[in-house]
């Protein structure tokens, strides 16, 4: 049998310190070690735990078992990314580790840097003492808008490159393109700098919204104890999210709105909040397995950041058209149960939290795509249908959840070492085709599905329901309530 041969895209001439061994970490190790020229005695995990130290011997990586804290991190990190010539990557796949400092901290070192969510330091998911606004994806988003705008171009950092926020914005791209081709409109496609030119294309097709729509079928071979939240991915990043605020991108064709919900007074304004958390709300949304289906409205960075980059202002800067945008995920179920037990005991978690391994699963798919809707042929689904059989034959270490993760980091990484002084960049403003040729193989099937499913189908049915019937993608008709 001959051994499988791989691209290797470029090299990483400085050392490469990755903040972070959980499911993710331990999903991109191998990923790195095939895709990239590195020396492999300059590079180091940091982790506190010390649960994959034999993992980690078994690759020839050096553990240091430490917390990355707002207090050390800047002693911890300076001596590991420095050490010996050439240009470090700090690779940060933690929780809890403050993303800004982090990238500010790297520019002046002139080190590359990725991650997969705008992280703050510790405690502030729960800090009882911030108001809900403070707390939101929203206010975290701006700290890293206003330390792009105080210190643009540099070394480059990508912010928030994993599947969502990240692959996701890509699919948006290649789904728009998709669409104009089979609508028959005439267009040029938009350069990857060319914001503008994307959010236009994007109003001409008249996409009302857009729904990053999950469906998580992956089963395990037992059924889940009490007292365990089992999920297929970080439980402690899940935990996280899922208590903030549920927020969405608001778009300008809604006319209603929850009496929960509240606008930002700051910032870019493309985005509102719910004054409930996310895990606990649902809307109704779309994916090609399952058809219709219920998903939590649990914040994302890409909620707030699409619906902001597909943008259109008039001359006077008044906006004009803007897309709603919102996460609607289906977990597996285990981690659907796993919530309902929270939010049964007040939002406290269960004593133990568990990600569910390669080994422990049996069968299933992770169905993630954007489903774009409102326009003429009513909604277009696109994504990657990744199954755990494929997930096992083609990458070690991890589920299908995992690898839709860890390739955009890997694809995230490649596009830094090829633009190297792009400064703090978004998933939205990276080269899309580049990054989806260079991501596509740890995909499974890529495809796009048409649906004539709206929000209003099978409404109303038993029950009176406060329905706008004129136009299905109204939120109002999304919003389970």
């Amino acid at each position: 049998m001959t051994k499988q041969t791989y691209p290797v895209y470029g090299e990483i001439t400085g050392p490469i310190v990755m903040i972070g061994f959980g499911s993710i970490g331990r999903g991109t190790l191998p990923l790195i070690e095939r895709h990239f020229k590195f020396d492999k005695s300059r590079m180091v995990v940091i982790d506190p735990r010390n649960d994959e130290a034999e993992l980690l011997a078994k690759h020839g990586v050096k553990h240091v078992q430490a917390h990355v804290t707002k207090e050390n991190y800047k002693e911890l990190l300076k001596p590991l990314l420095t050490e010996g010539a050439g240009q470090g990557f700090l690779v940060n796949l933690s929780v809890d580790t403050g993303s800004v400092d982090l990238m500010k901290f790297c520019r002046k070192l002139d080190v590359l840097y990725i991650d997969t969510v705008v992280e703050p330091w510790l405690g502030f998911y729960f800090d009882k003492n911030m108001k809900n606004s403070e707390r939101t994806n929203y206010a975290l988003r701006e700290t890293l808008r206003a330390e792009k705008k105080k210190n643009p171009g540099g070394t480059t950092a990508v912010s928030t490159c994993g599947a969502n926020p990240g692959m996701v914005s890509w699919f948006v791209k290649q789904a728009l393109v998709n669409l104009a081709h089979e609508t028959g409109l005439k267009f040029e496609e938009p350069t990857a700098e060319d914001r503008e030119g994307w959010a236009k294309l994007m109003k001409k097709l008249g996409v009302k919204g857009v729904h990053i729509a999950e469906r998580d079928t992956q089963l395990t071979k037992n059924p889940k104890p009490l007292n365990v939240f089992w999920n297929t991915w970080s439980v402690e990043g899940f935990i996280s999210e899922g208590l903030q605020p549920a927020e969405l991108g608001w778009g300008t064709h809604e006319n209603w709105m929850p009496k929960n919900a509240k606008k930002h007074k700051k910032g870019c304004k493309a985005a509102i909040y719910l004054e409930q958390p996310g895990a606990n709300t649902r809307v109704r949304t779309w994916c090609p397995t399952p058809g219709p289906q219920y998903g939590f409205l649990v914040t994302h960075n890409e909620s707030i950041s699409i619906a902001d980059y597909y943008t259109v202002r008039d001359k006077d800067g008044e906006v004009t058209y803007r897309p709603t945008c919102h996460y609607a995920y289906h977990p597996a179920n285990d981690a659907v149960l796993s919530l309902h037990e929270m939010f049964g005991n007040g939002g406290t978690a269960q004593p133990v939290l568990h990600v569910l391994d390669e080994n422990e699963l049996v069968d299933g798919v992770d169905e993630l795509g954007v489903l774009l809707y409102g326009h003429e042929k009513n909604a277009y689904w696109y994504g990657s249908r990744l199954s755990l059989e494929e997930t096992r034959r083609i990458a070690p270490y991890q589920n299908a959840t995992g690898l839709q993760v860890s390739s955009a980091v890997l694809a995230g990484m490649v596009w830094a070492i090829e633009n190297p002084k792009a400064g703090i960049v978004e998933a939205d403003e990276v080269d899309y085709k580049r990054c989806l040729e260079v991501q596509s193989q740890y995909l499974g099937p890529v495809e796009g599905h048409y649906t004539d499913w709206t929000p209003l189908d099978g409404r109303p049915g038993l029950f009176p329901e406060d329905i706008d019937t004129k136009d299905p993608w109204q939120f109002k008709n999304i919003l389970v309530r």
